[in-house]
């Protein structure tokens, strides 16, 4: 099986429980999922279904009470907490809806972060947020506080800092929830650019105008998957007719003869 057609991650029966005796409910009730490397997933649901459950338990940030998990056909189960955490660094970047930044730390010093749990050094680790935030149009706002920044700004930030690793895996809760409609647009145009360089994401959000950008939705329900479905992997974007500028001068050219006639004609 070739990189492009491996499966990242794949669920089975996958269970979670909250709650006691009586008031306990599965949060996840039976899930299977299979996930492909290079796919863009939307995640939809109602409040309560699952989704952010589903986001963390694929975070590895929560286990399951019941099923299996394979990430690289890696049983995560299997491994111990330092495992995991080693894993999630390298392999998996976290966008959280509420940016999560350490507003006492500058712009590059929250994107350089996560290197630091890579015992990279203090130059080197600037170095690689510096031009992460490049990437984002952010260079001017690397020494400026979060509290600063537009939502929009922090969003970004957010995203390169979950970059810096250069993981393989994306992960995002409601990337946008907080952000204007412009805002929105320009951080669901960068989250696909990168599914354009092959990053596999998975993105909950409670917005269905955002699945146009993805390239398979699931819908939730009750902690279960009520649908899934594969959309068009391109987006087709139509662009205004435009003449080529040579007929464009010759009807212009033409329509000055006609006024031409029509004037000698009036004044005859």
């Amino acid at each position: 099986m070739t990189r492009a057609n491996k499966n990242v991650i794949q669920l089975k029966g996958l269970v979670k429980r909250y709650g006691l005796g009586a008031s306990e409910h599965n949060a996840l009730d039976g899930v299977d999922l299979e996930v492909r490397n290079g796919e863009f997933i939307a995640i939809m649901g109602p409040s309560g279904c699952g989704k952010t459950t589903l986001l963390n338990m694929l975070a590895m940030l929560d286990v399951a009470d019941e099923g299996d998990y394979y990430l690289d056909d890696q049983e995560v189960e299997r491994l111990s907490s330092a495992q995991r955490a080693h894993i999630r660094s390298r392999q998996i970047g976290i966008v959280f809806q509420n940016f999560n930044l350490i507003e006492r730390l500058t712009v590059i010093e929250n994107v350089a972060l996560p290197l630091t749990y890579h015992h990279v050094a203090r130059l080197k680790r600037l170095e690689a947020a510096s031009e992460a935030l490049k990437s984002f149009q952010l260079s001017e706002r690397e020494y400026y506080m979060p509290w600063q920044l537009s939502g929009g700004q922090m969003q970004r930030v957010a995203i390169a800092r979950a970059l810096v690793n250069k993981p393989s895996l994306i992960l995002a809760d409601e990337p946008t929830g907080n952000l204007d409609s412009r805002s929105s647009h320009v951080i669901m145009e960068e989250l696909s650019e990168l599914h354009k360089r092959g990053n596999t994401i998975i993105m909950v959000t409670h917005n269905p105008n955002l699945t146009s950008y993805a390239s398979r939705v699931i819908e939730m329900l009750d902690g279960k998957i009520a649908l899934d479905k594969k959309l068009q992997s391109d987006r087709v974007v139509k662009k205004p007719k435009t003449e080529p500028r040579k007929a464009r001068r010759s009807k212009a050219s033409t329509k000055k003869r006609s006024r031409g006639k029509k004037k000698e004609k009036d004044n005859a």
